[in-house]
């Protein structure tokens, strides 16, 4: 037809090698972190419970070589096993009541070191008059913010659930804004693809969980990574026009979240995002009750402002939309 442009034909080999690239992509992209340097053992009720499983069968002076994480799952390591406890590479040692005691505490992770009794992972934020700690889940932990989870752990868990948001999300690149930080998860996974990350955390306290938190590691190393501390709202105001690609606004529980679902901080976004620009905007569950109530809400406070093509994002619990 005149004016129609032809597609060029794609071989076999060429949609195979396509194919390959996008996996190795989402792959880097998605893939864990790798296991963190200069951290002292790190450990849950999910590590320590097989341990307390095998304790009868060891009696006396006899050892047992046992396989677990010293990095709430990152990687593993040989644990000695013996009367005692148990005797970590680095010297790190728990005693079968310091392991039980572990096992009995199922929402905290706790820290051991050679010769220092072990600790929780847990902060009271003279900031914000709140306690935050680090809780284990089968994968990546999540933050506690006042026995509220920071992450989606029912059906899924933290680093999954952050993959869902950054799928959909549709891709990351350019420089983007992470709102609020938190663990990280967020900034990490969109520095893999982006130039640059910059991410808000509004309390110091919630820095130094995800300081202590093996998984988050890389927030503190990657260079294109940059941290304010701050609220986000006025933060955000403070950046130049149209200075990012995309734009993750992940904000806690209603509750928790002060203006971060208030139509001012939607324009403050709005601002900030470059023309064509994507938002993704996690809300909840938007099966529940209250889920799709505020979800409507935030739908209709997003035209307000000027956004476009506000679409539903079951999968990842948010919405996402065009500047």
């Amino acid at each position: 037809m005149p004016g129609k442009r032809m597609r060029r034909p794609v071989s076999g080999a060429e949609a195979r090698r396509e194919t390959q690239a996008r996996r190795e992509y989402a792959g880097a992209l998605y893939a864990r972190p790798g296991p963190p340097e200069g951290y002292p053992v790190v450990v849950s009720h999910v590590q320590l419970a097989p341990l307390l499983a095998v304790r009868d069968s060891i009696s006396g002076a006899s050892v047992q070589e046992w396989k677990s994480s010293a990095d709430l799952g990152l990687s593993i390591v040989s644990v000695r096993l013996n009367a005692n406890g148990a005797l970590y590479p680095d010297g790190s040692a728990l005693s079968w009541a310091d392991i039980a005691q572990v096992v009995a505490t199922p929402n905290q992770c706790f820290e051991i070191a050679p010769g220092v009794e072990k600790r929780a992972i847990t902060v009271f934020s003279t900031a914000t008059n709140v306690i935050r700690s680090l809780m284990p889940t089968s994968g990546a932990p999540t933050m506690l913010v006042s026995g509220f989870s920071m992450h989606r752990i029912k059906g899924t868990e933290p680093w999954a659930d952050t993959q869902a948001k950054i799928y959909a999300l549709g891709g990351v690149s350019g420089r983007i804004l992470d709102t609020t930080t938190g663990l990280g998860y967020t900034a990490l996974m969109a520095a893999r693809g982006a130039s640059e990350v910059v991410t808000i955390e509004l309390d110091p306290a919630g820095l130094e969980i995800a300081r202590r938190n093996p998984w988050s590691a890389e927030l503190f190393s990657r260079p294109n990574i940059t941290q304010v501390v701050g609220d986000a709202i006025e933060v955000v105001s403070e950046f130049a026009e149209s200075a990012f690609d995309r734009v993750i606004h992940d904000p806690p529980y209603l509750s928790l979240a002060g203006d971060l679902y208030s139509e001012a901080m939607y324009r403050r976004i709005f601002r900030v995002l470059r023309s064509g620009g994507k938002l993704f905007h996690y809300i909840g569950d938007p099966a529940s009750q209250s889920g799709a109530r505020v979800t409507a809400g935030v739908v209709r406070r997003l035209e307000a402002v000027g956004f476009s093509a506000i679409t539903r994002q079951p999968a990842a619990f948010g919405v996402t939309a065009t500047k």
